[in-house]
């Protein structure tokens, strides 16, 4: 059973842990050309390309320039974002065994990267899917990497024995030929919701803390039968099959 989750907008420049061994992404050429086309950009291009102000946008511009550096600077992927989803599955306690684990059986989507085990090691960057690399026919980052990402997604789901949990967030589906991947794997997409007014509703802070917590449920428990997901508890939240259908899964605050 293969995992997948979406990376966040900001990204820590401390590393927070030991790695019982470090690993090179996937797509480190494919990373290196998109950050080469980064560098050309000016601060005012970048700041219209990423919806930031022009300070962010020169920090973001050095951060591309820096990606080329040797020496240190770079962070387990797993440990370098600094969203909701990554502060809930909190790194920072895996043991070894954790962490080798998390490596088989977890990946992260990436803007730049593509697709980044937990033990890849990374440097720090700023990047939106809707960017549009000029050398690439104005094609945007999604068009970009779902040749690049589908055969690879789909043989590591395949490895796992074919069932991928989609704790990611729904743009990221772009990122791959999503129609082969729910055709030639088995998708299951756990959601997480309230009910106001009697009607399901979705609290986003809430559910980016559910993701995180189910990934870490997933990693620290080693399940391997999707079915076991169904038994995650956590703060109120719980499988309501009632709501679900097929392998959408819902899971609902207790009320």
């Amino acid at each position: 059973m293969l995992t997948f989750i979406s990376c966040a907008k900001t990204m820590t420049e401390k590393k927070t842990v030991t790695l019982p061994a470090a690993s090179t992404p996937l797509f480190i050429e494919e990373a290196r050309h998109i950050a080469l086309s980064m560098t050309n950009r000016t601060t005012d291009e970048l700041a219209d390309m990423l919806h930031v102000n022009p300070q962010i946008a020169a920090r973001t511009g050095l951060l591309f320039r820096a990606f080329f550096e040797k020496g240190d600077g770079k962070i387990p992927a797993l440990s370098a974002y600094t969203g909701m989803v990554f502060r809930h599955i909190a790194p920072q306690d895996f043991t070894k065994e954790d962490w080798i684990y998390a490596r088989q059986h977890l990946f992260i989507t990436s803007f730049l990267y593509g697709l980044l085990r937990p033990s890849d090691l990374i440097r720090n960057y700023r990047l939106e899917g809707n960017v549009r690399l000029s050398e690439n026919e104005g094609h945007t980052l999604f068009d970009f990497w779902r040749s690049r990402l589908t055969d690879t997604f789909i043989s590591a789901i395949r490895r796992e024995g074919g069932i991928l949990i989609n704790l990611a967030s729904s743009e990221m589906k772009r990122l791959f030929d999503w129609t082969r991947v729910i055709r030639e794997t088995q998708v299951v997409t756990p959601d997480f919701h309230i009910y106001k007014n009697g009607k399901l509703s979705t609290v986003v802070v809430y559910t980016k803390m559910c993701r995180g917590e189910m990934v870490r449920f997933i990693l620290k428990n080693r399940i391997e039968n999707p079915e076991d997901l169904k038994l995650f508890r956590w703060e109120g939240y719980r499988f309501n099959p009632e709501e679900s259908r097929g392998n959408h899964w819902i899971f609902t605050l207790s009320e």
